[in-house]
């Protein structure tokens, strides 16, 4: 005869059978079937972010536009950091799957569109609405972890989940270079309509989760808002410096309008009934600690992976092919790291040590990288990057573990969509800011250099294609060389000194224990969603049937689940 727990409700056979899973070490077959499906998404968005480098050349041939060369890009990234809080709390209000299978949707209509374009101006309009897309696959793939997943056990999954994005940052340049080699570049989109039709129908059949019947409607004023916040800000330090000088009137008014509209935001985030962002969130330690660290890991990381191939190519005389090879030791150092320390905090519960060595050998790797010159070896580099990628390891998924560890199940998606935008922001701004250190180092050694052949390199530019570099003469090419070396020793060493921040904010993350199951009890938006003023969290009681029942992910339909507290939606 079932016993009634300390919250009143009964728990249910399928909870029991699910405890007994749980014991036995193994995931039903259901939800692996939904894990993998996850994979493919966060695959998805992640790969189309890099896949399209080797591709741009060949895509410039073919459309033109080479001024608008680097929207191409830059639309993509935006659209996806502005619409990822909203998929957030979309996710949150009308419930999880829904939500994401419309993001995913939404990104193979825009790789489908992305590989019909005829012009420039197309290309860059449709590579906006699969960024869209892209924000809700990130943030909804991380969120629905989260509430299939207790804590305890979220560390294992969530370690070949910063895998899968280790690999499409690396493979990403390597694959667009094939598919364009072999089948053209519009098949660096059109490849994501198989995988995601794969994903879509997987969760469609497979992932059932408690239906939410919420009346609370999104904050719109909110969301325009924060987007034009984001806008203002990326498209500040975007063409800050190259498109525009920085104190030309478009720079300051963008730097104006973000701040402003920051600043609007936060005073309607605190008089809304559901705000899109509640930010009595960040009164929890932990919370605020993770976020800042994910910016300046999303800073360090993106700024890595573009920079590093420029100086293989250029210094170490690799080709574009050649360059994706040598980053396989940070990628593969990476990979292993977030399998083990994933399986640590599974096994142990611990995880506290975890960010202090990573932000110790990302800072660690990035000063062993601004030592590279023109007479670095490649075996040299390769140990330098597997540092790096090892912190990376550390670092990567861990600090979405520790943000979805300190709120409740019904603000998932929330804590899920802030930590995942904190790293997509600091990868825009480090491209951006670094970028321009990067571009204004190369220019000063241009322009110190004496001789006739300094000048002939100035006036091709920052950047010199392979083709262009070997009909320099020597000289010229030499005093090339030297300048992006210099460009590279700039830009790894403003990383380091700021992953020196990352550094020393993780010596103050507390030691929550992470929950076997159910979620942390509600105090309202006074002390912040199930978390103490010390940045504590309390856990419900244990046999609570909080999350929903992952031996029922195939099954008929979705376990009952109690409200999460006074004011929160039925689900």
């Amino acid at each position: 005869m079932n016993q009634t727990n300390e919250s009143g409700t009964v728990p249910s056979e399928s909870s029991q059978s699910s405890e007994s899973s749980k014991s036995s070490g193994r995931r039903p077959r259901g939800i692996r079937v939904v894990l993998l499906a996850l994979m493919i998404s966060v695959l998805l968005a992640m790969l189309d972010n890099m896949i399209i480098a080797t591709a741009m050349p060949t895509i410039v041939g073919e459309l033109g536009g080479l001024a608008h060369l680097s929207w191409v890009v830059t639309a993509y990234t935006l659209a996806t950091a502005a619409s990822t809080p909203i998929w957030g709390k979309l996710g949150d209000l009308y419930g999880r799957k829904g939500i994401h299978l419309t993001s995913i949707v939404i990104f193979l209509v825009g790789s489908a569109a992305s590989g019909l374009a005829q012009s420039m101006g197309q290309l860059i309009g449709f590579r906006a609405l699969q960024g869209l897309g892209a924000g809700g696959l990130l943030v909804g793939t991380m969120a629905i972890i989260g509430e299939l997943i207790p804590p305890r056990e979220r560390g294992r999954y969530q370690g070949l989940f910063a895998s899968v994005m280790a690999v499409a940052m690396i493979g990403g340049p390597l694959l667009g270079g094939a598919l364009t080699d072999h089948l053209g570049w519009r098949w660096a989109f059109y490849i994501n309509i198989p995988l995601g039709a794969v994903a879509l129908i997987m969760i469609t059949l497979v992932l059932h989760l408690p239906r939410r019947r919420s009346k609370a409607r999104i904050d719109w004023p909110g969301a325009v808002l924060l987007v034009t916040g984001i806008t203002s800000l990326v498209l500040l330090t975007t063409w800050g410096g190259t498109e525009y000088a920085w104190t030309s009137p478009v720079i300051i008014g963008l730097g104006t309008l973000g701040v402003l509209a920051i600043a609007v935001f936060v005073l309607v985030e605190r008089r809304v009934t559901e705000p899109l962002l509640p930010l009595w969130l960040f009164r929890n330690v932990n919370f605020s600690l993770v976020a800042v660290i994910g910016f300046l890991l999303g800073f360090v990381m993106f700024g890595s992976t573009v920079f590093l191939p420029l100086y293989q190519q250029t210094v170490q005389g690799a080709s574009a092919t050649g360059s994706g090879l040598l980053l396989l030791p940070m990628l593969l150092s990476m990979m292993v790291v977030s399998f083990v320390v994933g399986r640590t905090i599974t096994r142990t519960g611990r995880y506290r040590v975890f960010p202090i060595i990573g932000a110790g050998l990302v800072t660690t790797g990035l000063f062993l990288l601004s030592t590279m010159d023109t007479g670095t070896t490649t075996t040299n580099s390769g140990i330098f990057m597997a540092v790096l990628g090892a912190g990376m390891g550390f670092l990567m998924q861990l600090t979405m573990l520790l943000a979805q560890n300190t709120v409740e199940i019904r603000d998932m998606g929330v804590a899920s969509s802030t930590a995942t935008l904190s790293r997509t922001l600091g990868g825009s701004f480090g491209v951006a800011i670094l970028g321009a250190f990067f571009t204004a180092r190369v220019a000063g050694e241009l322009g110190d250099a004496a001789g006739g052949a300094a000048i002939e390199v100035s006036e091709t530019g920052a950047q010199l294609d392979a083709a262009s570099l070997e009909a320099l003469p020597d000289a010229a090419r030499q005093t090339y060389e030297q300048a992006v070396a210099s460009g590279t020793h700039m830009v790894f060493l403003v990383a380091a000194l700021l992953s020196i921040i990352a550094f020393v904010l993780s010596w103050f993350i507390h030691e929550v224990p992470l929950r076997d199951g159910g979620t942390p009890t509600a105090k309202g938006p006074a002390t912040g969603s199930g978390s103490g003023t010390d940045g504590t969290v309390t856990d419900a009681a244990p046999d609570t049937p909080v999350v929903p029942d992952p031996a029922t992910i195939g099954g008929p339909g979705p376990t009952p689940v109690p409200a999460p507290g006074p004011g929160g939606p039925t689900r």
